[in-house]
């Protein structure tokens, strides 16, 4: 294979063969084919695409670079859940233990955040004691005993997409629709899934601004999970503005444990019941979505998805008295409340300037080796739709480091656009998408 061939005949837009790819991502993997190169066909392949067999051989190629997992072992269909990412994005805290205690086998890899927010391994390393690093072993004991087990991705596991999405951060070239789809359908295939639902985020704090780009991304994950024999369904949701109301590690699994306990914000809590219901539906632990949204909505009520919380917690390590009593969880020093400037109704909320305010106190972390502080982030005091008045507070800011705290306060107001009347209402569940 003649790698210089391949970047020319993709960036002349032609089809490659699966052989072809699957030799390109060995060599890459072994480290033969350099990085110049793959960043060049990288390029091609963002202004040229990749049709749909090549997306799916490109995928295969992706998850035999490493370990895959089975969890054949563990009774149930493990079903798992990924979000392409956005802010105040606090689903998987929930989700989890609330489709757990539905009788869902949960077994998951989770990420660390790179840029503006957390992932959710950060987040549960915002609760004191808390292990993110499981073995194998641990995990099927852990799961067949409370139904749960979230751990840190291994290095082992797709290899190649850690390489390549690496090369893709600082080629501009993360935003291809086939190259995020095989990304996220790759590892989650290797890390053992038998069906997945996915939350394709649309909007301004997300990868696909548009519905279309976005519809286009889910109709592809859909179609890459059917051809590797997963059950998938994708759920397109409004990342426009922030999805909760806590941006930060620690406030997000307060927030959490709110939805948990039956209240937290109406948004968050309206996504979670939608994927859940998905979920549960893929699972066959429910006929229809409208079922098994009542069983989850049941379980919040009553209080089991907070149970099951608190002994994930405990199993792993974590103290679960943050359940009750969630000032233990790590708090700032300060708290400093931003005003509005001006009156009127907010009639936007860009939500990738609020992250990036967040991330600016600490919350996120510009570089893989950056520190994050799980006590930092913002809570935030008004909505997309509210009036608000002069001098009245937008949020509030959980700082320690006050070094960059002017900083993260103009881009936050950055984010805000004010009106004198009030905007039309958005969805915030666009579309379904199943197999």
């Amino acid at each position: 294979m003649q790698m210089l061939d391949l970047i020319r005949r993709k960036r002349e837009g032609q089809a490659l063969a699966p052989a072809e790819i699957e030799a390109m991502i060995q060599g890459y993997t072994a480290g033969t084919i350099p990085d110049y190169q793959m960043a060049a066909f990288l390029m091609a392949v963002y202004f040229r695409g990749l049709d749909q067999e090549e997306t799916a051989a490109l995928t295969r190629a992706m998850v035999a670079s490493g370990e895959q997992l089975d969890w054949s072992s563990i009774p149930g269909v493990k079903v798992d859940k990924h979000s392409t990412g956005g802010v105040a994005d606090t689903t998987t805290l929930v989700l989890a233990p609330l489709v757990a205690a539905a009788g869902v086998p949960v077994v998951k890899m989770s990420g660390r955040g790179l840029g503006h927010t957390g992932g959710t391994i950060d987040k549960l390393e915002a609760i004191p004691g808390f292990r993110v690093q499981l073995s194998r072993e641990e995990m099927v004991r852990q799961v067949k005993e409370i139904g749960l087990a979230i751990t840190a991705q291994t290095g082992n596991l797709v290899p190649a997409d850690g390489k390549l999405y690496a090369l893709r951060d600082v080629t501009a070239t993360v935003e291809s629709r086939p190259l995020i789809a095989s990304s996220v359908m790759s590892k989650k295939i290797a890390a053992g899934a038998e069906a997945i639902v996915l939350d394709v985020k649309v909007g301004s704090g997300a990868f696909m601004p548009d519905l279309a780009s976005a519809r286009e991304l889910a109709r592809l994950m859909v179609a890459l999970g059917r051809e590797m024999g997963r059950r998938a369904v994708a759920v397109i949701t409004n990342m426009d503005e922030p999805l909760g109301m806590m941006v930060g590690n620690a406030l997000e699994v307060r927030e959490a444990i709110a939805v948990l306990s039956d209240g937290g914000p109406r948004e968050l809590r309206e996504v979670c019941l939608t994927l859940g219901s998905q979920m549960l539906l893929l699972a066959g632990a429910a006929g229809s979505s409208q079922e098994g949204r009542r069983r989850l909505e049941t379980l919040l009520a009553g209080g089991q998805g907070l149970d099951k919380f608190r002994q994930f917690i405990a199993a792993q390590g974590g103290d679960p008295a943050v359940v009750d009593r969630p000032e233990f969880l790590p708090r700032a020093a300060d708290q400093v409340t931003v005003a509005a400037p001006a009156s009127g109704y907010i009639s936007t909320v860009q939500a990738r300037l609020v992250g990036e305010a967040a991330m600016l106190l600490g919350a996120g972390r510009v570089t893989k080796e950056s520190p994050v502080d799980p006590a930092v982030g913002i809570e935030l005091k008004k909505r997309r739709g509210d009036y608000v008045s002069a001098g009245e507070p937008l949020a509030v800011f959980h700082v320690n480091d006050r070094t960059n705290l002017e900083a993260a306060r103009e881009r936050f107001l950055a984010a805000y656009t004010l009106a004198a009347e009030p905007p039309a209402p958005q969805p915030l569940v666009y579309e379904i998408i199943g197999d």
